[in-house]
């Protein structure tokens, strides 16, 4: 029996053994005429295979690419699009540079430290201040996205002193303004906000519902 773990390993597996077999038919044969038909024939086979992808942009010219990659780049056949080239289809992408440099508390991120180097720079105090408060905030709220428990602003502000190196300080008696809506706000499968409504009220201005009467219970009687 004839496994595929011991047969030669596919250039383009997505489109199977056979239409690698007829490929290296193409290869064998000697006439161009004969190579051209064929050629055509196993474009016509690969667009089956991917039907889904035929409104999609330079999908025959993706195909043809595929044909002379499967061809090991020696088909000599007359391709409607130009032939591709080994060195820039096997070109490795460029490396994309990361930021360097360690992040001193992950759950704040890079943007936090960023607004702290950038409050630092803020001549005036007042308006240093009021940008090293916001900072705060949002410090807070990454820190809770992160640890359920609650957080004192007296944690905060040390944060931010030591990731300032001691320049955005605040007082002790200081206070954030920072809410967190998600005890208040619970949210229900909908992503509607749930509210808790009396039993006693209904839609109408919180007005309690009365009993119907004896004309409204005949009158019911009746139908």
């Amino acid at each position: 029996m004839e496994y595929n773990t011991q047969l030669e390993k596919l250039i383009l597996p997505e489109y199977g053994r056979n239409v690698q077999k007829m490929v290296q038919v193409v290869l064998q044969e000697p006439e161009r005429d004969k190579r051209n038909k064929l050629a055509l024939v196993i474009i016509e086979v690969m667009q089956l295979m991917n039907p889904a992808q035929k409104d999609v942009e330079d999908f025959k010219h993706k195909l043809w690419d595929h044909l002379h990659i499967m061809g090991n780049y020696q088909l000599d056949i007359d391709s409607p699009y130009p032939k591709p080239v080994r060195a820039e289809m096997e070109k490795k992408p460029e490396q994309v540079p990361y930021p360097a440099g360690g992040i001193k508390y992950m759950h704040y991120g890079k943007v936090v430290e960023k607004f702290i180097e950038r409050a630092m720079q803020i001549e005036d105090q007042e308006k240093r201040m009021v940008m090293a408060e916001l900072t705060a905030n949002l410090m807070k709220k990454d820190y809770l996205a992160w640890n359920r428990d609650a957080v004192a602003d007296e944690t905060i502000f040390a944060h931010l002193e030591e990731m300032s190196k001691g320049v955005l300080k605040f007082e002790d008696s200081k206070k954030l303004n920072f809410i967190d809506f998600r005890s208040k706000n619970a949210t229900n499968g909908n992503n509607h906000t749930s509210v808790n409504v009396s039993k006693e009220q209904n839609s109408n201005g919180g007005k309690k519902f009365s009993k119907p009467g004896n004309n409204q219970q005949r009158n019911k009687k009746r139908f």
